[in-house]
């Protein structure tokens, strides 16, 4: 009960204090903080006495604990990629005309070299014809012209008259010919066919798409790293590649990593090639490029790091002997890599330390808490 006594004794002189406020504001403010400073220190002198006492019991402020433990550890390079097929060909003609037939559908597998379309060569045919009818004339007259000339009938001249305008009349049908097969809208690579954008009776023309061919057993996925990562990322490097569309996730190889700088937005090109799946061309997906794993880590979250003036710190506890107390330990730590709110601990602790993770910014250092798991 003394205590008590003065304890109010004390907070009625402070109080009684004539105030200087009207005066000066700066110093009533300072007087007030001594006046709390030391009233908080008698408060807590107070407290402990009366707890060594036992006229109180002293209430332990309760913390949550995690045990280290030591896992792998990877730092990435996040950046976004695009699926692209080494082999995806815009299909279309070397003559213009009008489709006459168009042999293959969206989804067809195709090989190189088959026959996907046709365009009208009706012309053509009709030219052809009427040549191939001179071409027989050209050829009787030379014919009959060299029997001539092997009997030394005739004059020379007229036997190379003959010779040439039968060649001439050939190489106009083979021109002819080959112009019909221009006519021929053959596949240029093997692959499956996509995205038929042409009927039978439109008008194609070279550089008019008559569908796409994409081979999908050749994939890879294209990502655009920021120049500062330059000296980081190697061919070989591990790459985990997420697809949010379908919430798939696979791990590859950096198969190839430009040597060249874009100049607009100061990045460099990295690959990687993709095995059989169900991916589609230009499907987007997050590219993970690992630059930084350290197997056997000791990781925490960046919440838990507190800073002082002089370092890093957390708030660590060493059990005592009275069941589910422990007494607060500060342990200084140096910190290394931080991913995804994870940062790496390279010094100040060892696996199976009991960490604070709730309540450790309310408790001072050699505290007794309580504490739960």
């Amino acid at each position: 009960m003394k205590y008590l006594i003065i304890l109010i004794t004390t907070a009625v002189l402070f109080s009684c204090k004539p105030s200087s406020s009207s005066d000066d504001p700066m110093a009533e403010l300072a007087r007030l903080k001594d006046e709390k400073t030391a009233l908080e220190a008698e408060i807590n002198k107070l407290e402990k006495e009366l707890i060594a006492s036992g006229a109180i019991e002293k209430k332990l402020r309760t913390v949550a604990l995690t045990e280290i433990k030591t896992a792998p550890f990877n730092h990435f390079i996040d950046l976004q990629g695009r699926v692209y097929a080494d082999e995806s060909v815009t299909v279309t003609s070397r003559m213009p005309g009008a489709l006459t037939s168009v042999l293959v559908n969206n989804g067809d597998v195709v090989r190189r070299g088959q026959l996907m379309a046709t365009i009208d060569d009706g012309v053509l045919q009709k030219n052809m014809a009427e040549l191939d009818g001179q071409l027989k004339v050209a050829t009787d007259l030379y014919n009959r012209q060299k029997t001539l000339w092997d009997q030394n009938i005739g004059s020379e001249v007229q036997y190379i008259q003959a010779k040439n305008n039968m060649e001439s009349i050939q190489r106009s049908m083979a021109t002819l010919q080959e112009s019909r097969n221009m006519a021929r809208i053959y596949a240029p690579t093997s692959g499956t066919v996509d995205q038929v954008m042409l009927n039978p009776g439109q008008a194609i023309a070279p550089g008019v798409p008559l569908c796409n061919i994409v081979n999908l057993d050749k994939l890879k996925i294209t990502g655009e790293v920021t120049e500062s990562y330059a000296a980081k990322v190697k061919k070989g490097d591990k790459v985990v590649v997420y697809f949010p569309d379908t919430e798939k996730e696979i791990t590859t190889t950096i198969s190839y990593v430009s040597k060249t700088i874009n100049v607009t937005n100061r990045t460099f090109t990295v690959e990687a090639l993709l095995g059989k799946g169900d991916y589609r061309a230009n499907q987007i997906a997050v590219m993970k490029i690992v630059d930084y794993s350290s197997p056997k880590a000791i990781s925490i979250s960046v919440n838990l790091i507190q800073q002082s003036e002089d370092d890093d710190f957390v708030m660590v506890v060493e059990k005592t002997g009275t069941e589910n107390q422990a007494v607060v330990k500060k342990v200084p730590v140096k910190v290394g890599q931080n991913y995804n709110g994870y940062v790496e601990i390279l010094q100040g602790l060892k696996e199976g330390d009991m960490i604070i993770h709730t309540g450790f910014q309310d408790v001072s250092n050699g505290e007794t808490v309580a504490f739960s798991l």
